[in-house]
């Protein structure tokens, strides 16, 4: 029998027209795909297409936009055997950590896929990723929530855009790509995480609890002090530079840090570089956020780090089950440093 795939569409790039000189977003996406896909259906797996009542640019995403998508995919995946996304590039990778977050133990495919060139055109990418992420969808060895982009396949939480007009746009660069697709489709088997019996949580997020902050030279500790005074704030996740050193000669930056997470709110360190772990420890730099009980973020990315905090706030963490939490490897999203040593377990 047919693998059947269930196609979400959300808006994005791989969708849109051209509409006074800029792309906007647009319906009945379904049926422009079944017309560029008609000489080619007898080689794909049977699938169906639903479109989100409002589509988005993804530079206009929210958290509650990542409820939705879930929500859809909850309520049908019991009809279908593997789910392609279809999503705009800006923000894809936040949406595939919060989907792979929401959906642990997920045992079907989810694959997010997209275009940088829409649909309509005629050199776009949007077909060869459509093509290939149903495909994959229907492959019934991954059981998790993915990004294929351009060849390539990576795991939700790993994800990164690193180009904004290249079509190779994605990659992981802290792990491996999981499947690779060109004349063959190859996937690693032995990165792949093992299907599960599922466990989803689908919550509702608040988009003012969780605030991203990037260190720049001479930043005043005022601009922190204005962030942590949010009433709402939870979390506060600091781009830091190098292994995860912030600036230890600067003391109302490192007080207004050390005030916060006296008052309960997480501030998990991630590095400003794209490759590499943090190591608060490494240097005295670092060490000063150590000792104030900032969170090392290990090798998380930036998007990664912001729908777990997301998430691990809206499932009802805090205090020291959320400071616990946060750099406890979840569906395969950072590397284990342990601790006292310089030992670095990959989390599959």
């Amino acid at each position: 029998m047919s693998r059947r795939v269930l196609v979400v569409y959300t808006g994005g790039t791989i969708g849109m027209v051209s509409s006074n000189g800029t792309y906007v977003p647009a319906a009945d996406f379904g049926t422009r795909l079944a017309r560029h896909l008609s000489e080619r259906t007898a080689e794909l797996p049977p699938f169906d297409v639903i479109e989100l009542n409002q589509l988005i640019d993804s530079a206009n995403l929210t958290p509650s936009n990542w409820t939705t998508m879930a929500r859809v995919l909850v309520d049908h995946w019991d009809r279908y055997d593997g789910f392609v996304v279809l999503h705009g590039t800006d923000t894809m990778s936040y949406t595939a950590a919060a989907l792979s977050y929401m959906l642990r133990g997920c045992d079907k495919p989810v694959i997010l896929t997209g275009s940088q060139i829409p649909l309509e055109r005629s050199r776009t990418d949007a077909l060869d990723n459509v093509i290939a992420s149903l495909c994959l969808a229907s492959v019934p060895g991954i059981s998790e929530v993915c990004l294929y982009f351009c060849g390539k396949l990576l795991r939700g939480t790993r994800a990164r855009k690193l180009k904004t007009s290249e079509l190779d746009a994605f990659d992981s660069p802290n792990a491996p790509a999981l499947g690779h697709v060109g004349i063959d489709l190859e996937l690693r088997h032995d990165l792949l995480l093992p299907p599960s019996r599922p466990d989803f949580q689908v919550p509702t997020f608040n988009p003012r609890s969780v605030v991203a902050l990037a260190l720049f030279p001479g930043m005043p500790a005022a601009l922190l002090e204005s962030a942590l005074a949010l009433p709402e704030l939870k979390g506060l996740i600091i781009h830091t530079y190098g292994a995860g050193n912030a600036p230890d000669g600067d003391p109302a930056l490192i007080g207004a840090l050390a005030q916060g997470i006296r008052r309960g709110i997480a501030v998990l360190n991630v590095s400003q570089c794209q490759h590499g772990l943090v190591a608060q420890k490494a240097y005295a730099s670092g060490a000063a956020l150590e000792r104030i009980g900032v969170i090392p973020g290990s090798d998380l990315t930036p998007e990664a780090a912001f729908a777990k905090c997301h998430f691990l706030l809206a499932t009802g963490h805090s205090g020291k089950s959320l400071s616990e939490a946060l750099p406890h490897p979840l569906s395969g999203d950072c590397t284990v440093l342990w601790q006292g040593t310089d030992d670095r377990t990959p989390c599959p």
